[in-house]
């Protein structure tokens, strides 16, 4: 059970609160159809979303930034995605019990995500957590965007409270680091993307959970 009761508890956004890959997914898949390629298996892709488009483009098209046709290629990316925002991302199963939980016992909750403003507020907004979440911080919320500790700090300052008095939930290497940088309390979500950070044991994770259920028992000491 933790010490006192949390601050805040903050979550990545993709591969975290919500299983956003199969719409990701199928904006790489649509972008292969336009260019006359075979579309990739969900499983194939889902490792790389929590890299974003860079991920997504690197999988799909073994296509670096540095590529003439990438930027071409990472716009009409957002424009596919756009179009289908949310049409199979659901939370991850326990996340919607536990905001619950943080909501009744007067716990602020909130999203600290590498995906930019455009994508993050209308997603949140379909997903009917806009108005609940105590703050939303964005990829260009703050100058810089996760591992820095910016965006953590910013997110704390939203929600009045104390980095070390509160949580971060992340899939990835960057999530946790960032947290450390801020002075909070880290979580490895072992149940999302992973990304490409190496062995989950390695990210220096206070805690790891397999299942988004295990996160009421560390945040709120419930089981």
């Amino acid at each position: 059970m933790p010490e006192a009761a949390p601050g805040a508890v903050l979550f990545d956004l993709d591969g975290t609160f919500a299983d956003t890959a199969p719409d990701l997914g199928a904006a790489l898949n649509r972008l292969l159809e336009d260019a006359g390629q075979a579309p990739l298996p969900l499983a194939t892709l889902r490792p790389f979303v929590s890299q974003g488009v860079r991920g997504m483009l690197r999988i799909g098209f073994d296509m670096r930034p540095e590529h003439p046709d990438y930027r071409d290629h990472y716009e009409r990316f957002l424009m596919h995605y756009s179009q289908r925002l949310c049409v199979e991302t659901r939370l991850f199963d326990g996340i919607e019990v536990l905001v619950d939980a943080l909501e009744a016992a007067g716990t602020a909750w909130g999203i600290v995500t590498n995906k930019s403003q455009r994508f993050t507020l209308p997603l949140m907004d379909k997903l009917g957590y806009l108005r609940r979440a105590a703050c939303i911080v964005s990829g260009d919320s703050a100058v810089r965007a996760k591992p820095d500790a910016r965006p953590m700090h910013l997110a704390c300052t939203l929600t009045g409270a104390a980095p070390s008095t509160s949580f971060f939930v992340g899939d990835d290497i960057r999530d946790i680091a960032a947290g450390r940088a801020a002075g909070m309390k880290t979580i490895a979500a072992a149940y999302g993307y992973l990304g490409d950070g190496g062995p989950i044991e390695s990210w220096g994770a206070d805690h790891r959970v397999d299942h988004a259920h295990a996160l009421s028992t560390i945040v709120l000491g419930k089981n």
